[in-house]
């Protein structure tokens, strides 16, 4: 009989737990489910058939990584699978050809065909860092959309009414300041709600911000004949500077290809009062474990600097490796607590033709920054040291000689003379 349910289950052998202890694990963590009673039920039915639900989530590449915010859609899917379902990660590279109108005030501009497909090439490396690729189906949206023809195309108009569209909140602010809203913006909920249809899937995840979207999905399943998917919403991560959402446009993120050392400090500067809710979202302990963190925390018997190296710890090992974690751990204590420089200080020698380069500059040449603009704008907020110095002019040139410079609090470049 095992053997049989390995066959007909290529992806795994269902898990023994019981619906009701799948359910109570599912739940952690979550912000809403839609409906609950439905999930308890499609739970119980999957555990006496022994059949798989198909868990969806969709993600468009509309930028070339994924950060920590991402993740938490991910590590729920992840769980799902652990229990034995089958995960759906879609690309959506046709979708995200239009772009999300999601918490957009203005009509947002079409990536190219190009750059979606590089950026999802990008994404399904990133993915199974998270999610087990034997275990996972990827799907690119445009399998369906691509060969649909134009009644096809318009038909989909025909499932939903602009009145309801208007519902969308986004949508309700720029209609009411009279801010353009495109029609293809008004086909995009229905494209991700068609995603739901072909892949008739049981539950799909989302963001509390993707509510509009998401529901779309089980009415549109509904008007097809189908049984409506279960919805799991998962809050917004906020990013490192504890308030916005996590955003690569606000520089708050943490990316999963970050450096070891890198996003071991960039943890460690969360305060405390997020790290709770880190734990939940990111980390994979158990739910007593989590109760037993916030106990410990609320009756001083653990102390929030330790528990704070175990997110990071856990959370890079996760990515990197242990030996990785390990290093970044003992670099961090090293900075931080010892108030030393990191044993692996990169070097960077300055050739003679770029002696004269403005600091922004060879902060990109040394691969520090991305761009003489990010360059400036770290200089402006106080973020660049040299020699200890705070450095507060971005035009100004460095003095000859050999020179440390500290970017944040956790990057650090020698930089010295070719000759050296």
């Amino acid at each position: 009989m095992h053997l049989v349910r390995e066959i007909l289950y290529p992806f795994n052998v269902m898990s023994m737990l019981k619906p009701e202890e799948q359910l109570r694990r599912i739940k952690a963590g979550t912000a809403e489910i839609l409906v609950e009673e439905e999930l308890i039920g499609l739970l119980r039915h999957s555990y006496g058939s022994g059949t798989p639900l198909k868990i969806k989530a969709g993600f468009d590449p509309s930028a070339p990584d994924i950060h920590l915010g991402h993740t938490v859609l991910l590590e729920k899917m992840r769980q799902f699978q652990e229990l034995g379902h089958e995960a759906i990660f879609i690309i959506g590279d046709f979708t995200g050809m239009i772009g999300d109108p999601t918490g957009k005030s203005e009509m947002r501009k079409p990536l190219s065909r190009e750059e979606v497909l590089r950026n999802a090439g990008t994404y399904k490396k990133q993915v199974f860092r998270i999610l087990d690729p034997r275990k996972t189906q990827v799907r690119f949206n445009s399998e369906w959309f691509a060969s649909m023809d134009i009644m096809e195309f318009a038909r989909l108009g025909s499932m939903q009414t602009v009145a309801r569209m208007l519902e969308r909140e986004d949508f309700k602010k720029r209609f009411r300041n009279g801010q353009d809203i495109s029609i293809l913006e008004f086909y995009y909920p229905l494209l991700q709600a068609y995603d739901s249809v072909v892949l008739r899937s049981d539950v799909e995840l989302g963001g509390t911000d993707q509510r509009f979207n998401l529901l779309m999905g089980r009415s549109m399943q509904r008007k097809m004949g189908m049984k409506e998917q279960v919805v799991i919403m998962m809050p917004l991560l906020e990013g490192l500077d504890g308030v916005n959402k996590m955003s690569k446009s606000l520089g708050n993120y943490i990316g999963v290809t970050d450096p070891p050392g890198e996003m071991f400090g960039k943890i460690m500067s969360i305060n405390d009062g997020l790290m709770v809710r880190y734990y939940e979202l990111l980390s994979r302990i158990s739910p007593d474990e989590l109760n037993d963190l916030r106990n410990g925390l609320e009756n001083n018997s653990l102390h929030p600097m330790e528990c704070k190296k175990n997110l990071a710890f856990e959370i890079v090992q996760r990515y990197w490796g242990r030996d990785a974690a390990v290093k970044a751990k003992e670099e961090f204590e090293n900075i931080f607590r010892k108030k030393g420089l990191p044993d692996d200080l990169p070097v960077f020698r300055l050739d003679a033709q770029d002696a004269d380069t403005w600091l922004p500059g060879i902060m990109k040449l040394s691969g520090l920054v991305k761009s003489t603009g990010e360059g400036i704008r770290l200089i402006k907020q106080g973020g660049v040291k040299v020699d200890g110095e705070k450095w507060t002019e971005p035009g100004r040139k460095l003095p000859p000689g050999e020179h440390l410079l500290k970017v944040g609090k956790r990057r650090f470049l020698k930089i010295v003379p070719r000759s050296y």
